[in-house]
């Protein structure tokens, strides 16, 4: 388990203190997959590279399996270092070399592998990546989803305990993303690997992600499960990232001008109800034509969910009637008017 206790961050510019991360607390488990979303500046970057310490916290602890790393001598962080591997946004591969040597770079670096080992190591990381027919290529001829595995499958070559991904897709294009998304999770399954990524993709977040925290200059504002945060956003920083990879469309309220017999309600519902006929039956239950404006269906990371804005045309005490039906077949029911934004 990793533990981050009142994490603080304050670097020295032009004579004055600029604060970069306050308060910081948060758990990651042992395999978890953890992301942080923050727009450009927030903190992000920082808050990752002190699990390495590769930024130096001003205070607070940074505790992996029940040590602060905060307090390592030289030859601790060594030693740590060698067990936390880090994919990188623009690979930083060693052009003039082959990926073979790329991947058995941080091996011979370690001193503690034969020949044989390593080559045995590289071979088995070729093939954990896609990269088999890959390895005497340079990174000039290679693309950039497979440069991005070069740098995963480096990043593991030492056996790492946890994995840091730094923005680890934003180069690449969409279907390139969710090949890489797909090969760190599956990575994640088969060695059980903890996975702290960053990103300002909520997409990449509901692609991956077990838990997430939200950052924003320099706090964390909002933090849960994947499937809780994104289906209902507390904080406005969170609200909005979502609302940036599915929003309701504004014009459909537009459209649905509310009088005392015409309500609009905003359903979520994850897990076996999302394929049930929910609406149907209820709507026949109470008497109540329900009209669907708008819904979605997708899965969060294993989780299927759906999305509905629907109308009522009914009165008060159906509409709560309707509600109350609702919930207690575990969709969560939000009001909205036709003037509120939809998130």
């Amino acid at each position: 388990m990793i533990r981050i206790e009142q994490l603080a961050k304050i670097y020295s510019h032009q004579g004055r203190e600029v604060r970069a991360l306050h308060n910081i607390n948060f758990n990651i488990e042992t395999g978890q997959v953890f992301g942080i979303i923050g727009r450009s500046g927030a903190g992000k970057s920082t808050l990752l590279r002190t699990l390495n310490l590769l930024e130096r916290p001003s205070a607070g602890k940074v505790v992996i399996d029940d040590q602060d790393i905060t307090s390592f001598d030289t030859q601790q962080l060594h030693a740590l270092r060698q067990r936390v591997g880090m994919v990188f946004q623009h690979f930083n591969l060693l052009h003039a070399k082959t990926v073979i040597d790329n991947i058995a770079f941080p091996l011979k670096l370690s001193g503690k592998y034969t020949r044989q080992e390593i080559q045995a190591r590289v071979n088995e990381l070729l093939e954990l990546v896609g990269l088999q027919d890959q390895g005497h290529k340079y990174p000039s001829q290679l693309s950039g989803g497979q440069k991005q595995r070069v740098g995963i499958a480096r990043a593991l070559a030492n056996y790492p305990h946890l994995l840091l991904c730094d923005e680890a897709t934003s180069a690449l294009d969409p279907e390139t993303t969710q090949a890489i998304l797909r090969l760190l999770l599956d990575i994640n399954k088969k060695l059980g690997l903890t996975i702290v990524l960053i990103t300002h993709e909520m997409q990449v977040i509901r692609t991956i992600c077990d838990k997430v925290a939200v950052i924003d200059a320099g706090e964390i504002v909002e933090l849960g499960d994947v499937v809780d945060v994104f289906l209902h956003p507390q904080h406005a920083v969170t609200q909005s990232l979502v609302a940036e990879n599915q929003a309701l469309d504004l014009s459909v309220l537009e459209r649905s001008d509310q009088d005392d017999d015409r309500h609009l309600l905003r359903l979520s519902y994850v897990g076996a109800s999302t394929h049930e006929p929910i609406i149907t039956r209820i709507a026949a239950q109470a008497g109540v034509d329900i009209a669907i404006l708008q819904g979605v269906i997708g899965r969060i990371k294993d989780t299927p969910y759906g999305q509905l804005l629907v109308e009522l045309h009914s009165t008060r005490e159906q509409s709560a009637t309707v509600e109350n039906l609702l919930k207690n077949a575990g969709v969560r029911v939000a009001r909205i008017s036709a003037a509120a934004e939809v998130h």
